[in-house]
């Protein structure tokens, strides 16, 4: 399924706000803060403030952060992500360059880290086999990942110690973290994987170890990046998983050319190291040749999602029925539906945000496209919805609005179109400027004359049915009318419902209340 064609360039993005880092969410981890565009201001302590301009990143180390400060200015996008990078950061505040090459990789790695995606890398089966060669003590139990919790509260804990997991956390600092208990994360965890919360965070270090090695980092590397105090320890639980020490672990690999490449996040961690020796201007790595493809396990979300493609294509997959997603389109995942989303290759994407199922009732998936116009506000707003930068006044619920509003001009295309290129264009223009109020006076009269022939309406009728059009759908959609009056030029409450009840037969108010209960 493609989604209807929306005009390129209809419709204007909001202006976007200023936003800060709240001080509720302590990192514990290092963060690194890329600006895509506009400016960002970051301080620690009471140290001198680092301003940063497009292109440019800071280095933000966990020490000191009680009294951190992180701001951007109106028309801000800058991404906060939590590289891969172990011990190897700085432990300063540091600014350095990024490359225009490593722009839509950064964007990537924004949204690796705030879903399920995961890319294709390294075989799983080529290092099953390796593992189960002859001779090797290593039981069944030991090539069986550690299965994801689903409570919340565990599934929030778990995400995290697969981006890192040489996080040390306490399990009374996690479950603050989560706003759980420590009884009710140790039981969660439990009835969720069979494993108490110490072990699974066992094996999920040793699956992480496995994949380092795999790409090649020394034993003392993998034991810093996987979060073990010792080489030692790292060899003996290794072992014990295994039936082999992660030497003869890597030596084997080694002699096993064909095996595969690395797994994303070793990948990613290869190039995390790339941004390490940037910020410090050792040099300056060759950007990644291309970004490869991923993909999400079949996995059910309890909220609809918004997902957008920034970049490339991808689709989605409920059952037998396969979703295209182009440049450009956001789609609505339902809620409670078994899917899978991928991304093809030189592909991005990015979470807009959530809605829950009292807020949208959505059974199949809703899409719609953006123009090119919209990029950088639509990757703030995913930003907003996946981290703790935001605006002061941020509304969740923002999205939700923002979207009928695509949707509902997008369906205003059903008004009957002119064919003239002329009429066209002033009817595409009226669209994109479709609540700024004004008259049609100032359009000559072949314009009047083609709308009149080709659509069997006067301009101004024309554009007074797409009006209602639109406003019908937001309506239906459960904007308040005061509301819908401003988004379609309406100066007066009063004069857009006298207004709609000339066109439909019934006020704005008893038209939603109508479709409420035709939908209940």
């Amino acid at each position: 399924m493609v989604p209807p064609s929306f005009p390129a360039g209809a419709g204007d993005p909001p202006p976007i706000p200023a936003a800060r880092w709240g001080s509720v969410d302590t990192p514990v981890r290092p963060l690194l803060l890329w600006v895509r565009t506009g400016t960002a201001h970051v301080r620690l302590d009471d140290g001198p403030a680092l301003h940063l301009n497009p292109g440019e990143g800071a280095w933000i180390p966990a020490d000191g952060w009680a009294e951190r400060s992180i701001t951007t200015e109106p028309g801000t996008v800058a991404f906060p992500l939590f590289p891969d990078v172990g011990a190897w950061g700085s432990s300063d505040l540091t600014r350095f360059n990024v490359p225009g090459g490593w722009h839509d990789w950064l964007i990537q790695l924004f949204n690796l880290q705030v879903t399920p995606f995961s890319g294709r890398g390294y075989s799983p089966e080529a290092i099953e086999r390796l593992l189960r060669r002859p001779g090797s003590h290593a039981s069944s139990e030991g090539f069986a990942p550690a299965a994801m919790p689903r409570t919340r509260g565990a599934r929030a804990v778990a995400d995290e110690l697969r981006r890192d997991p040489a996080l040390d956390l306490t399990v009374e600092q996690w479950a603050s973290r989560v706003l759980s208990s420590p009884r009710t994360l140790r039981r969660d965890f439990v009835a969720d994987t069979g494993l108490t919360f110490e072990r699974w965070r066992l094996l999920c270090r040793l699956a992480a170890a496995v994949e380092f090695l795999a790409a090649g980092y020394d034993l003392d590397q993998v034991t810093t990046r996987v979060g073990f105090a010792s080489r030692n320890g790292l060899t003996r639980a290794f072992k014990g998983r295994f039936g082999l020490t992660p030497h003869e672990f890597a030596r084997e690999l080694a002699a096993r050319p064909g095996a595969g490449g690395p797994t994303q996040q070793a990948a990613a961690a290869r190039q995390a190291d790339d941004l390490i020796r940037m910020m410090r201007k050792t040099d300056t790595p060759a950007a990644p040749e291309m970004l490869p493809p991923a993909s999400t396990p079949p996995h059910t979300n309890d909220v609809h999602v918004l997902s957008w493609m920034y970049r490339g294509s991808g689709y989605l997959d409920i059952g037998d029925h396969r979703y295209e997603r182009e440049r450009g389109v956001a789609t609505w995942i339902p809620a409670e539906t078994d899917h899978v989303t991928g991304l093809r290759e030189n592909s991005v994407s990015l979470p807009l945000g959530n809605a829950s199922t009292g807020d949208l009732q959505l059974t199949t998936p809703l899409q719609v496209r953006f123009s090119p116009a919209w990029d950088d506000y639509l990757m703030f707003c995913s930003i907003s919805a996946r981290s703790a930068l935001r605006p002061d006044d941020h509304d969740p619920r923002h999205i939700l609005d923002l979207f009928a509003e695509q949707v509902a001009t997008q369906r205003a295309l059903s008004v009957p179109m002119p064919v003239d290129p002329h009429a066209r264009a002033v009817a595409m223009e009226c669209l994109r400027r479709i609540g700024e109020p004004g008259g049609t006076h100032d359009v000559d009269a072949e314009i009047h004359r083609a709308f009149r022939d080709e659509t069997g309406m006067t301009l101004g009728r024309w554009r007074y049915a797409a009006r209602m059009r639109i406003a019908r759908d937001l309506l239906a959609g459960g904007a308040m009318p005061s509301t819908v009056a401003r988004r379609i030029g309406y100066a007066h409450l009063p004069t857009f419902s006298a207004a709609f009840s000339r066109f439909h037969g019934v006020s704005p108010r008893e038209y939603q209340e109508r479709e409420s209960e035709r939908n209940q």
